[in-house]
């Protein structure tokens, strides 16, 4: 019997949705840690649009990469097995908290939106999302969740 790898419920053409989606949060985030830097170290202003920009955008599209996921986690009892998938579930619901906190708070003005707690939420973030990706990277290369034959 051939070895058959958990598969993705939600997919395009065999390619797991989350997978789709899942590089614009990270790149997000990063960026917004990045331009939170570059606002406490000049205050100027257009780094802090940025942040919440970037935020924000991470936060949409971290929703929509962890509801394939969750298909995903649901629709195949294989891919719930895998405790790295689990690790990677909880560690994802921490990040959307924290990046919906995060969100809020960079809705005030200036410098309270980035000094010290926004820029603090987005290193803590940037940390989670570290933990949390490299744990969907184990489940794909070492388990092969979602991975085609």
């Amino acid at each position: 019997m051939p070895h058959v790898h958990p598969r993705a419920t939600a997919s395009i053409a065999g390619i797991p949705i989350r997978a789709l989606l899942a590089p614009f949060p990270i790149v997000c985030f990063i960026g917004a840690l990045l331009t939170d830097i570059t606002y406490a170290q000049t205050t100027e202003m257009m780094w802090a649009d940025f942040s919440a920009w970037l935020v924000t955008v991470g936060l949409i599209m971290g929703v929509l990469a962890f509801i394939a996921g969750l298909i995903d986690f649901v629709g195949d009892p294989a891919v719930r097995r895998q405790r790295s998938v689990r690790v990677h579930l909880v560690g994802s619901v921490i990040l959307l908290v924290l990046a919906a906190l995060n969100m809020f708070i960079h809705t005030h003005d200036a410098w309270t939106s980035v000094v010290p707690w926004g820029l603090t939420l987005s290193a803590i973030i940037v940390v989670v999302l570290l933990v949390t990706e490299w744990m969907g990277f184990w489940m794909v290369f070492h388990h092969s969740v979602g991975v085609s034959e």
